[in-house]
C-alpha cells in the first residue's frame, strides 16, 4: 500500500490508534476491495462496487450496514437524518465508495466529516475508476 494515504481527523489532539479488532476489520475490507476491482475491473457505478464488496464482506461473516443513515447531534439535539454511509463494517469502518475520474479535497473532506460525527474511528475511502485500486484508495483514521 505504497500509495495509500492516512489522514487524520483531529477532534480534540488526543492520538488513539485504532484497536487490533479495529485493524483486522480495516484489513479485510480493504482485501474485499481489491477481489472486487480485480474481478469487476473500472468504471461501474458505485452501486455496482457497493453490492460486491457487500457480498464478500457478508461472505466474511461480518455485521454490514449499507446506506445506513447516521444521526448527528447538533445543538445538544440528535438529528436521525445526518448523513448516509455507504457501507459501515461491524460499526468501526466506514467506507465512502466512489467511480469518478479523480478525488477531489470534497471528498477527503465529506469523509472527514463522517468520522467526525460519527463515533467511528476507521474510513476508507475508495474511488474504483482507476486502473489500479491501490491509486483510488486512501484511509482515514479519526484521532480521539
Amino acid at each position: 500500500m505504497n500509495k495509500t494515504a492516512t489522514s487524520t481527523a483531529n477532534t480534540t489532539g488526543n492520538l488513539k490508534e485504532p484497536s487490533a479488532f479495529e485493524n483486522e476489520i480495516a484489513t479485510k475490507v480493504m482485501d474485499a476491495a481489491f477481489i472486487v476491482h480485480r474481478e469487476m475491473g473500472a468504471g461501474l457505478l458505485e452501486s455496482v462496487y457497493e453490492e460486491c464488496l457487500h457480498d464478500i464482506l457478508s461472505d466474511y461473516n461480518l455485521n454490514i450496514q449499507r446506506q445506513a443513515i447516521v444521526p448527528i447531534q447538533f445543538r445538544n439535539k440528535i438529528l436521525s437524518n445526518g448523513f448516509r454511509s455507504d457501507l459501515i463494517i461491524e460499526n468501526c469502518v466506514l467506507l465512502e465508495l466512489k467511480s469518478v475520474e479523480k478525488l477531489n479535497k470534497i471528498d477527503e473532506a465529506q469523509i472527514l466529516n463522517y468520522l467526525k460525527l460519527s463515533e467511528i474511528k476507521i474510513g476508507f475511502l475508495m474511488n474504483f475508476n482507476v486502473p489500479l485500486l491501490k491509486d483510488g484508495l486512501k484511509r482515514f483514521i479519526k484521532t480521539n
